[in-house]
């Protein structure tokens, strides 16, 4: 379902809109949905930089442990 709204733009982020696309609602929807999908992502990415962060002592302890059972010929 749609849902008519109004957005005040200056002229000048307009007039580019208008040279990419004659539909300006199709192309601030795509924006929209692009912009928040980046959102999502860099939360997901941050999240996962965390957790990381939190078991990186033990993660590393780990890898030292198994690189010193490795032989260098």
């Amino acid at each position: 379902m749609r849902v008519k709204t109004s957005v005040t733009l200056p002229a000048d982020l307009l007039a580019t809109i208008d040279q990419v696309d004659s539909n300006r609602s199709a192309f601030v929807e795509r924006a929209a949905r692009t912009y928040l999908a980046h959102l999502a992502r860099a939360k997901r990415e941050a999240r996962d930089i965390e957790i990381i962060n939190r078991n990186a002592e033990r993660l590393n302890a780990e890898a030292r442990d198994v690189l010193g059972y490795q032989r260098v010929p």
